[in-house]
C-alpha cells in the first residue's frame, strides 16, 4: 500500500529528487526542494517550445490548451514496486539531481554520481541534475559537455525560480516525447506485463493460451495509464475501455479492476471543473464495481500465496476520500470501517500502519475526531512494536497528536489545536453527536481509564524516544489529572519518573504543563495604604472631598465606584512599594513535595516577585505568602505562579484550577485536591485589574505613648498626640485632616496649623499633631458590660469600633504639563491615611435624677434697695465673684427662688471632685450698657467630693437667669406652644414654636457647667442635657422672664432716702440691734418702737409698655394678721396705703411714700401689691389669662421689719 492515495494518483509523474555530490546544507537543501516542489503542475501550453513531434502523436486528443502534466516528487526516491507494470503510475519515470556545488567542487565526479545513482531507477524516462551556486571556475569549464548537469548561476532569487520553471517544463516537454515513444512502441511491437499474480502461475499450455489473450488487454491498459501521465484523458479512456472488454472476455478480473479505476481517473481529469451529481453517482458506481473485482482476484488467486486486499483497501479509501464530506459521512464511515476490517488480512506491518495512517486521517478530515484518534493510536502501536529509536519518535508524535481528542493534551499545543479545530468546526463523535466544549478540557472526563493509557503510551514512547521533555510533560500530566485513581506507590514511580527525566534535562529547563502542587488564588493581602488611593482631578483644588469613608471600617471592600462594563475590581499598585498575594497550595498525593521556588509570573515586565520555597507533607494543603515590588508605571496581570518542582520550572494558571473546582462541582471531575487534603471551600475570587502608579507618598501614623485604646471616663478631656512619619520616596506637598466615624463631636480640636507649617514633609520626616478629645456619653447601644471587673458590681465600657476616625489627605506634587494634556490620567493619584482614635470610655459619674425646687425666702427692709445685678449709672459695678451663687443676700431675699438639684453617683473605683459653675452672657440693660464682663460672668460652687459608690446632690441656684425685661416675643411663642407640650404638634406654627422652646432650653442647659476632677491629670466634663431637660421642660419661662412689676421698700429719713451706708453695711448679715441714737440709725434694719418711721415702696416696670395699676400696701404681724386694720392695731399709718393709683412707665420706677408707727415690738412683714388696669396682651400671656375683663394681680416679694423697743 501506499501513502495518501487518491483518485487521481494515476496520473500522477512520480519524480525521485536525490542530493547528489558533497553534503548539502540542511537548509539549503530544504530550500532547493522547496524550488523544485513548486512546480507540480505543468500546463501543456507551457511545454510547446521544448516539445518535438518526431512522428504523429499517438495522443490524438492532447488538450494542448488546457492540459496539463502532474508530478509527484519523490524527496530521496523511493523502492521499485512489483506492481510498477500493473499501474504505470507506481513507476519512478524521471530523476533530478540536487547538488550544492560549494560542497561539490569537481562536476565530474558529480555527474558520474549522478549516473551511478539513477541506475536504481531502470523505468526513469528522465534524468536532470540542477547544481546550485557554482564558482567561476566551474562556470568556465562550463563549456564541457556534461550529460543531464544543468548549473543554476548566482543569481536573485525571482531569476533562480525563473530559471528552475524552465528547466522542469524542458523536463516534462521530454518525458511527453517519451511517453509518445513508449507508446507507439508498444501498439506496433507489444510488451511483456507481469505482476507478482503471474510470476506465481504454472505456465501449461492452457496458462500459455490465456495469458496470449490476457496480453492485448493488459497492453491497453498501460497504454491508457500512459495517456493519463501524458495529461490526455479521452485517450486514456478510449483504451481502458477496450482494456475493459478484453478483460471482461479474458476472464482477467485483477486487471479488469485496474483498468475501470483508471477509466475512473480519466473520467475525473476530464471533468475536472465540474460538480455534477451524476459524474459522481457514476464515480461510486464504478468505484463499487472496482471494489468487487479486487475482492474477486483476491478470492481467486489466494491459492497463491499473493495477496491483493491492499488494492480493495486502496480503492475504497480513494472512493473514501472522494466522498469525504460531511453529507456523506454515513457512507464514508461504512467504507473506513470495511477497510478497518480488511487490515486484518493484510501481511506487510507497513501496509497496516499506512491503512491506519489514511484511516485516521479521512476521519480527521470528516470531523470524527475520536474515531481518528482510536485509529492513531493503532498506529502508534505498530511503531511501538518496532525495537529502535525512530519508531518509538514516530509513536511519540502521534501519539502526542491524537492527545487533543483524548482531553489529555499538552498546553503547549493546546492554543495551535483548538485553532485548527476552530477550522474544522465542531467535533462529531460516534453517532455524530456534538461533545461540547466542557470547563475541564485539560483534565478527566468520562473516559479516565482510556485516558491513562493514552498518557502511559505518551509517557513509555517518549522514554523509548530518548525525549526527557516529553517524558516529563506525560508523567505531570499523568499525576496531576489522574492522581485519585493512582495507587500510593504508582504516585511515586511517577514522582520517581520526573525526578529521573529531570535529571536529563538542563538546569532551568521549562514545561508548559505543570505538575504538583495544586495553586489556587487565596485573596490579596492589601495593607490600608494601598487601598486609599484617591485619584486627584487638577481641575478641583480640593480633590479629597467625597471620598472620605462613611462607615467605622478602615477598609470596605464595596467602593462606591462607577458601573462599568467588567465585573473585575479596580486595583493600584505603586512603584516601590512591596505587594503581597496570598495562594493556598494542595498536594494530594501520598508522597512529600518540595517547591524549591513559587512566585508570581507576571509577563508585563513592570514587576519583580520574590521566590520562596515550600515543604508540604502528604495530603496536606497550605496558604502562602507571594510578594514583589511593581518597578515601572503601566497595567500588572497575574495569570498564575511559576514554580520550580520536580527539577523543572512549570506556570501554573489561576483559571486552570478554577475550571478544575467547577468541574468538581459539576460532578466533571474525579475529585477536588483541596477538600482531599482537609481544605474548607474557598470563594472564587477574581483577579482584579491591577495598575501601577507612580511613587507616592507615605505617611505612617502611631500614637505617642503607644497604639493601645486611651481609656477615658465619660466626659474626661485629654489631648492624644500622634506622630506622622513619612515613609515614602516622594515629598508630602498637600494634606487635610478631617473627622469620621461615630462620635465625630468628641472631638475638641485638632491642631491643622502644624500640620500645615511641616509642608512639604520631606521622606523620612515626622510631624506630631495633638489631638484634644472628650470622651462621650455611654448609651445602651454603643456600649456593653465589662466582664473583666470583678466583684458584684457592673460597669459599661465602649464597644470597639465606636471611637471617631481622623482622615488624613494627602498627595505629592501636581505634574505639570500644558492644558491640553492636562487630563485626570497625567496627574499622580493622592493617599488617604485613616487614624483610628482609639478610645475606651469607662463608665464615670452617673446623673441619677434632675429636680427643680423652688425656695422662698423673705428679704429684710433696709435704708436702701437691695443691689441688683447691674447698676444703671455705673456699666463697671457689677457683681462680684464674692456674692457667688453660693450665699443669698438676708436683705435682698429670694422669692420663689428656682434651684435645680443634681444628684450624681460615682459607681467607679476611684474618687471624684464635681465642681459646678454658670456661664452668663453679656446683656445690656436698657441704656445699652453691658450687665456682665466676660472676666466676672462665671459663678461657681465650691467642690464637692463624691467617693466611690456614694451618691452627692448639687444645688444650682438659676436666679442669675432671668431677663431684665419681659419682652413680648417671648409669650407670643409661648402663648401658641403652652398647651403643646401635652399635645401633638399639628402644623408648622407650633412646630416652629416647640423647637424654639428647646432651643432656649438647650441654651440654659449648655450655661452650666458641670466639671469633674479625679487623681492628678484625669478631668472632665458632664454632659447634663439629657438629666436637666425634662426637668426645666415645664418651668423655663418662669426661670427665664422676670415678673412685668417688682417690688421694693426701703427706709427714709425725714421722708428722703439715706444713701449713707456703705457697700459693706448693706450686705451685712448681721442680726439686728437696738438703736443707740434715736435720730441716726447706727444698726442696719434697726426700727424703733413708738416712733414715726417714714418708709417708701418703689415699683418698677419691667416691661416696654405704660402700665396703670392701683398700689396697696399691707402690714403684717408674725400671726398673719393686719396691723394697721380694725379696733386691735399695733401699727398706725400716715399717708395712704390702698388703692393708690399710679402710672409706670416703660423700665423704669416710681416711688410712693408713706410712715408707720409700730407701738409693739416684734416682727413685721411688708406686703405690696396692684391691680393692673387695662392690661396688655404681654402681661396676660405672662399671666398666663386669656380674659380680657379678668383684672390681673401682682404681688412683690415679702420684705420683714424689726421693730425693737426703746429703752
Amino acid at each position: 500500500m501506499e501513502p495518501d492515495v487518491s483518485m487521481e494518483t494515476g496520473s500522477m509523474i512520480r519524480i525521485a529528487v536525490l542530493p547528489v555530490g558533497g553534503a548539502i546544507p540542511h537548509h539549503q537543501l530544504r530550500e532547493y526542494a522547496a524550488m523544485l516542489g513548486r512546480h507540480t503542475r505543468i500546463d501543456l501550453s507551457s511545454i510547446s517550445s521544448f516539445y518535438k513531434e518526431h512522428q504523429k502523436s499517438p495522443f490524438a486528443h492532447q488538450p494542448w490548451e488546457t492540459g496539463c502534466l502532474r508530478f509527484k516528487y519523490m524527496l530521496g526516491g523511493a523502492p521499485p514496486s512489483p506492481w510498477e507494470d500493473f499501474q504505470s503510475c507506481r513507476k519512478i519515470l524521471a530523476v533530478v539531481g540536487l547538488c550544492h556545488c560549494p560542497s561539490s567542487p569537481d562536476l565530474d565526479l558529480v555527474a558520474e554520481q549522478f549516473a551511478a545513482a539513477c541506475k536504481g531507477y531502470s523505468s526513469a524516462l528522465a534524468k536532470r541534475c540542477f547544481a546550485f551556486c557554482p564558482t567561476d571556475s566551474q562556470l568556465e569549464d562550463d563549456g564541457k559537455k556534461r550529460e543531464n548537469i544543468i548549473l543554476f548561476p548566482p543569481s536573485d532569487r525571482q531569476t533562480q525560480e525563473f530559471h528552475m520553471l524552465t528547466m522542469v517544463q524542458d523536463l516534462a516537454a521530454t518525458l511527453l516525447m517519451e511517453f509518445e515513444k513508449w507508446v507507439l512502441r508498444a501498439e506496433s511491437t507489444g510488451t511483456i506485463l507481469k505482476t507478482p499474480l503471474d510470476s506465481q502461475s504454472s505456465l501449461g499450455s492452457e496458462e500459455v493460451i490465456k495469458a496470449k489473450k490476457r496480453r492485448l488487454g493488459r497492453a491497453q491498459k498501460t497504454i491508457g495509464d500512459y495517456c493519463l501521465l501524458a495529461g490526455s484523458p479521452v485517450d486514456a479512456n478510449a483504451h481502458y475501455s477496450t482494456a475493459i472488454e478484453l478483460a471482461r472476455l479474458t476472464g482477467d478480473v485483477f486487471w479488469h479492476a485496474g483498468a475501470l479505476e483508471g477509466s475512473v481517473c480519466a473520467l475525473l481529469l476530464d471533468c475536472v471543473d465540474q460538480k455534477d451529481p451524476v459524474l459522481e453517482e457514476e464515480v461510486k458506481y464504478r468505484y463499487y464495481t472496482v471494489i468487487q473485482l479486487y475482492r474477486r482476484s483476491y478470492l481467486q488467486d489466494n491459492a497463491q500465496r499473493v495477496s491483493t486486499v491492499s488494492f480493495e483497501l486502496e480503492a475504497a479509501l480513494k472512493l473514501a476520500r472522494y466522498l469525504c464530506r460531511r453529507e456523506l459521512a454515513k457512507e464514508v464511515v461504512e467504507l473506513l470501517m470495511g477497510a478497518a476490517d480488511g487490515a486484518k488480512s493484510l501481511i506487510d506491518a507497513s501496509d497496516r500502519l499506512i491503512l491506519y495512517v489514511e484511516i485516521a486521517r479521512l476521519f480527521g478530515t470528516l470531523g470524527y475526531q475520536r474515531k481518528a484518534a482510536f485509529f492513531s493510536r493503532q498506529v502508534a502501536l505498530l511503531y511501538l512494536q518496532q525495537d529502535n529509536a525512530c519508531a518509538a519518535i514516530s509513536a511519540m508524535q502521534v501519539l502526542t497528536m491524537t492527545s487533543n481528542a483524548y482531553h489529555v493534551q499538552s498546553r503547549r499545543a493546546s492554543s495551535k489545536l483548538q485553532t485548527s479545530h476552530h477550522e474544522l468546526g465542531p467535533s462529531h463523535g460516534d453517532g455524530g453527536k456534538l461533545h461540547p466544549q466542557s470547563v475541564v478540557s485539560l483534565f478527566e472526563s468520562q473516559w479516565s481509564t482510556l485516558q491513562m493509557v493514552v498518557l502511559r503510551e505518551i509517557l513509555m514512547s517518549s522514554v523509548r524516544a530518548g525525549d526527557p521533555l516529553a517524558a516529563w510533560s506525560a508523567a505531570a500530566r499523568l499525576l496531576r489529572s489522574f492522581y485519585p485513581l493512582i495507587t500510593p506507590a504508582g504516585q511515586s514511580g511517577l514522582a520517581s519518573s520526573l525526578a529521573k527525566s529531570a535529571e536529563r534535562l538542563p538546569p532551568g529547563t521549562r514545561c508548559a504543563d505543570p505538575a504538583l502542587p495544586f495553586i489556587r488564588l487565596h485573596s490579596f493581602s492589601l495593607h490600608p495604604s494601598q487601598t486609599d488611593i484617591i485619584k486627584r482631578n487638577p481641575l478641583k483644588k480640593e480633590w479629597w472631598t467625597g471620598s472620605a469613608p462613611s462607615g467605622p471600617f478602615i477598609y470596605t471592600p464595596f467602593s462606591k465606584g462607577g458601573t462599568t462594563n467588567s465585573n473585575k475590581q479596580e486595583m493600584t499598585w505603586i512603584v516601590g512599594e512591596p505587594v503581597q498575594v496570598l495562594v493556598e497550595l494542595a498536594n494530594p498525593c501520598s508522597f512529600d513535595l518540595t517547591v524549591e521556588s513559587i512566585y508570581l509570573s507576571v509577563h508585563s515586565g513592570n514587576f519583580d516577585a520574590f521566590p520562596v520555597s515550600v515543604s508540604l507533607p502528604p495530603n496536606t494543603a497550605k496558604v502562602i505568602l507571594l510578594s514583589g515590588i511593581p518597578t515601572k508605571v503601566g497595567p500588572v496581570s497575574i495569570p498564575g505562579c511559576i514554580v520550580h518542582c520536580f527539577g523543572v520550572i512549570t506556570e501554573h494558571l489561576f483559571k486552570d484550577v478554577d475550571n478544575l473546582l467547577l468541574g468538581a462541582t459539576q460532578g466533571l471531575v474525579l475529585s477536588d485536591p483541596f477538600r482531599c487534603c482537609g481544605s474548607g471551600k474557598l470563594k472564587n475570587v477574581s483577579i482584579p485589574n491591577i495598575s501601577v502608579v507612580p511613587a507616592l507618598p507615605l505617611l505612617v501614623s502611631h500614637v505617642v505613648g503607644g497604639d493601645g485604646a486611651t481609656v477615658l471616663y465619660e466626659g474626661e478631656i485629654r489631648d492624644i498626640w500622634i506622630s506622622l512619619t513619612n515613609a515614602g520616596t516622594v515629598p508630602v506637598e498637600q494634606a487635610h485632616i478631617a473627622l469620621s466615624g461615630k462620635n465625630q463631636d468628641s472631638v475638641i480640636s485638632i491642631a491643622h496649623d502644624t500640620l500645615m507649617s511641616a509642608l512639604p514633609l520631606k521622606p523620612g520626616g515626622e510631624v506630631t499633631l495633638p489631638v484634644t478629645l472628650k470622651a462621650w456619653q455611654l448609651s445602651m447601644v454603643d456600649s456593653e458590660i465589662d466582664s473583666s471587673k470583678s466583684g458584684g458590681s457592673t460597669r459599661r465600657i465602649s464597644k470597639e469600633g465606636s471611637s471617631p476616625l481622623l482622615v488624613i489627605h494627602y498627595a505629592g506634587s501636581w505634574t505639570h504639563s500644558d492644558q491640553s494634556n492636562n487630563t485626570e490620567n497625567s496627574v499622580p493619584p493622592g493617599r488617604r491615611l485613616v487614624v483610628p482614635l482609639n478610645v475606651c470610655v469607662l463608665q464615670g459619674l452617673r446623673f441619677v435624677k434632675a429636680r427643680l425646687l423652688s425656695m422662698e425666702i423673705p428679704a429684710r427692709i433696709n435704708e436702701a434697695l437691695p443691689k441688683p445685678l447691674y447698676v444703671d449709672k455705673n456699666p463697671t459695678d457689677v457683681v462680684s465673684r464674692d456674692d457667688s451663687m453660693v450665699k443669698i443676700d438676708p436683705y435682698r431675699g429670694s422669692w420663689e427662688l428656682r434651684l435645680l438639684e443634681l444628684e450624681l453617683s460615682n459607681p467607679t473605683d476611684v474618687v471624684f471632685e464635681v465642681n459646678v459653675s454658670v456661664q452668663l452672657d453679656n446683656r445690656k440693660n436698657e441704656h445699652g450698657m453691658p450687665i456682665l464682663n466676660h472676666e466676672n460672668a462665671d459663678f461657681g460652687y465650691p467642690r464637692t467630693r463624691i467617693d466611690r459608690d456614694y451618691s452627692a446632690r448639687v444645688l444650682i441656684p438659676l436666679e442669675h437667669f432671668k431677663l431684665p425685661i419681659l419682652d413680648g416675643s417671648f409669650f407670643a411663642k409661648d402663648s401658641q406652644t403652652s398647651d403643646a407640650f401635652c399635645s401633638k404638634v399639628s402644623n408648622l406654627a407650633e412646630r416652629s414654636a416647640k423647637a424654639e422652646l428647646n432651643a432656649s432650653i438647650n441654651n440654659l442647659i449648655s450655661k452650666i457647667k458641670v466639671r469633674w476632677h479625679s487623681g492628678r491629670n484625669s478631668s472632665g466634663e458632664l454632659n447634663i442635657k439629657d438629666a436637666t431637660q425634662p426637668a426645666l421642660q415645664a418651668s423655663v419661662m418662669d426661670i427665664l422672664l422676670p415678673d412685668p412689676l417688682t417690688f421694693g421698700f426701703r427706709l427714709a429719713k425725714n421722708g428722703a432716702q439715706i444713701n449713707g451706708f456703705s457697700e459693706e453695711s448693706i450686705i451685712s448679715d448681721d442680726p439686728p440691734s437696738q438703736c443707740v441714737n434715736g435720730n441716726v440709725i447706727k444698726c442696719k434694719g434697726c426700727i424703733s418702737a413708738h416712733e414715726m418711721t417714714h418708709m417708701e415702696v418703689l415699683v418698677r416696670n419691667n416691661t416696654r409698655e405704660m402700665i396703670q395699676m392701683s398700689l396697696s400696701v399691707t402690714c403684717r404681724d408674725v400671726a398673719g394678721e393686719n396691723c394697721t386694720e380694725g379696733n386691735n392695731a399695733t401699727v398706725l399709718w400716715a399717708g395712704v396705703l390702698n388703692d393708690i393709683p399710679l402710672e409706670v412707665p416703660p423700665l423704669e420706677e416710681v416711688k410712693h411714700a408713706f410712715s408707720l408707727y409700730f407701738l409693739v415690738p416684734g416682727e413685721y412683714t411688708l406686703l405690696a401689691a396692684s391691680i393692673i388696669n387695662d392690661a396688655t396682651d404681654v402681661l396676660r400671656a405672662r399671666a398666663r389669662t386669656d380674659s380680657p375683663d379678668e383684672p390681673i394681680f401682682c404681688r412683690g416679694s415679702p420684705f420683714h421689719v424689726y421693730v425693737v423697743g426703746t429703752a
